[in-house]
């Protein structure tokens, strides 16, 4: 199932904890060489972790990592902003879009990971009345959003080929939800169902609230 768990809600799960940033250590440094720091547990973590975050988490087993990927409001201090403002015009502050970074699977992670992904994604946006997500990827990740049919606006990018490195816009589309949710092989009830046993009340009681 699809958990959305703050950090400081993550310390109450302890091995889902850890297999995520196990898997993020695996991804990141081992398969595609990126120069990121992982401690002496095998964990990759960075100074965006210690912002509380909301991670997005595939649960696949009890406490067992299935993918991840972590949010972060643009209002506040942020990775793209931080690091990438020269791929944009400036850096970008609002409250209505979110960074969404580190994007990972699991090393076992079938394809139908990233559209669940995707489409609690699609979900934040929802219940909290973003107008837009935004993120940093690679050139792989181009091929996963157009198979999941959730594809980026990219705003700018730097390198070539397969050491690229992007930042785009995802705006909101109802029409994208459906797509999403044929990809991910879940029903729109079944997504709700797991966002308000994450967050005590339902996408649309979240969107009220929001916009009162």
């Amino acid at each position: 199932m699809i958990r959305y768990l703050y950090a400081d809600q993550l310390n109450q799960h302890a091995d889902l904890r850890a297999s995520m940033h196990r898997d993020r250590a695996a991804q990141f440094r081992d398969r595609l060489k990126w120069d990121v720091t992982v401690d002496d547990s095998g964990w990759e973590r960075d100074e965006y972790d210690d912002l509380n975050p909301l991670y997005v988490i595939w649960e696949q087993a009890p406490g067992v990592h299935g993918g991840s990927m972590r949010f972060l409001p643009m209002s506040g201090r942020t990775m793209v902003n931080d690091h990438f403002a020269d791929l944009m015009t400036g850096p970008i502050t609002s409250p209505l879009i979110w960074e969404c970074t580190r994007f990972c699977m699991a090393p076992n992670a079938g394809p139908r990971v990233a559209g669940l992904l995707m489409l609690a994604g699609g979900e934040l946006m929802r219940a909290f009345s973003l107008t837009h997500l935004l993120g940093v990827f690679d050139a792989r990740m181009i091929r996963i959003y157009n198979a999941v049919g959730a594809a980026p606006e990219v705003l700018g990018t730097s390198g070539t080929g397969r050491d690229a490195i992007s930042v785009g816009l995802w705006p909101y589309r109802p029409d994208d939800r459906l797509r999403v949710l044929r990809r991910a092989g879940v029903s729109s009830e079944v997504s709700e169902a797991w966002f308000a046993r994450s967050f005590g009340q339902s996408i649309a009681a979240a969107a009220t609230e929001i916009a009162a």
